[in-house]
Order: C-alpha cells, then sequence, then structure tokens
C-alpha cells in the first residue's frame, strides 16, 4: 500500500543528496525505456518486421497527433511529444506491478514533468520567434496584459502538475485500500479501470504539452494553402 505522496523517505543516500523510491522506479524506467528503444531500431530495414511495422504505426501515429494539434511539421517535436507520452504512460502502469508505486503519483516526479513542458515551450518559442518577439507575445493583445500572461503560464504549468498528480494518486490509492479490505481477486476490474486512466491521463499530458508549445510557437499555414494560394 501507498505512503503518503507528500512525503516520501530516503531509501539511500549519495553524498548529500538523497534518493528515495520514486527516484530509483525513474531511473529504472529510464533505463528500460532507453534500452528497449536501442534494442527495437537496431536492425531497421526497408522490408519492415513485424515489430518494426507496430514502431512505425506508433511514430505515424504520434507525428499525426502533433500535425492535428500544432497545425505543423511534426519532426521537431517528436521526440519530446513521444517520449513524454512513453514515460507518464509506462509510469501510471508501474502500478500494476507489485511493491512498486508509480512515481506519477508524487508530486516531485510530475512537477518535474511539468517543468520540462515549460522549458520546453520557452525553448521552442525563443527558435521559432527570436527572443524579442517571443518575449512580445506577453504583451499580447496590450501590454497591460503582461503580468496575466505570464500567471498564466505559471498556472498552466500548475495544472499539469495537479491533473496528472490527483488521477494518478487517486486511482492507486482505491486499488489499494480496495486490495487491503477484499483480497486479490476483486480489484481486478479497479486495476482494468486504472490501465485505461493511466493511458488516457498520458495522453492528456502530452496533448496539453503539444497545445502549449504550438501557442508559443505560433500558427504557421500549412504546406498545402501554400500551394493553393500560389496557384491562384
Amino acid at each position: 500500500m501507498m505512503h503518503s505522496p507528500l512525503t516520501t523517505e530516503p531509501l539511500l543516500h549519495i553524498g548529500p543528496l538523497a534518493i528515495s523510491a520514486p527516484v530509483i522506479v525513474t531511473w529504472a524506467l529510464m533505463a528500460c525505456l532507453a534500452t528497449g528503444a536501442a534494442l527495437l531500431t537496431r536492425k531497421l530495414s526497408v522490408a519492415p518486421s513485424r515489430m518494426q511495422t507496430v514502431l512505425e504505426l506508433l511514430v505515424e501515429t504520434v507525428d499525426t497527433q502533433i500535425r492535428d494539434t500544432m497545425q505543423t511539421d511534426p519532426a521537431p517535436y517528436r521526440s519530446l511529444i513521444g517520449t513524454l507520452f512513453l514515460f507518464v504512460l509506462v509510469a501510471n502502469w508501474s502500478s500494476l506491478v507489485p511493491g512498486v508505486e508509480p512515481p506519477t503519483a508524487h508530486l516531485e516526479t510530475d512537477a518535474a514533468l511539468a517543468l520540462l513542458v515549460l522549458l520546453a515551450t520557452v525553448a521552442y518559442g525563443v527558435r521559432s520567434r527570436g527572443v524579442r518577439g517571443y518575449m512580445a507575445t506577453f504583451a499580447e493583445p496590450t501590454w497591460v496584459m503582461i503580468p496575466l500572461n505570464i500567471v498564466e503560464q505559471l498556472t498552466r504549468t500548475f495544472s499539469l502538475v495537479v491533473r496528472l498528480f490527483g488521477n494518478v494518486m487517486s486511482g492507486v490509492f482505491v486499488v489499494g485500500i480496495v486490495l487491503s479490505l477484499a483480497g486479490l481477486l476483486v480489484p481486478i476490474p479497479l486495476m482494468a479501470l486504472d490501465l485505461l486512466t493511466g493511458a488516457v491521463q498520458a495522453y492528456i499530458f502530452a496533448v496539453l504539452a503539444m497545445v502549449f508549445i504550438g501557442a508559443a510557437v505560433g500558427e504557421k499555414p500549412h504546406p498545402a494553402n501554400d500551394n493553393q494560394k500560389e496557384h491562384a
């Protein structure tokens, strides 16, 4: 059963750094994802195998979602969005492993992921518009809105933390409570629901990251629209 997600006990110390269970689980998940990606992509070929076909379908799905959400070429954002989705998904589903607490059920992990999205939003915005152009977006539609636009940027980041933390933590707690009261087999439907919730939350987190980055980058016309204008 989970302890309070607001407090984490250190398992070991590396010098002055205290290492807690969510940190270790996060490292393990990152190592598994990196190793799996390396093994699955080391023998890519023109005639794809069944596994390569599945991987290509996954990448194409991510590209389609980025293209539909951000209205731009997905290539610059594919790695970030795909990695965020896969990590949050695997982290949410790690609760099904006996004795493992999902790192996304702890505030520090969700805050780190939200901070990563915030930094990516600023970085992509500056790369697309330039420093002055990106800073000018905070004065839209008028300079009076600068404080509100800054607060909006921070509250959007905070909303990512609260949404992911609340949904994952509540699901794990419910399954843990029912398991302790009803035995091993009764919580199985709730565990299936927890799987669905984890997948939905990973999808929502990735989509919100796309929305925030797309807003910072700014809308760009589709190549199809450019061709239509040229023919006109």
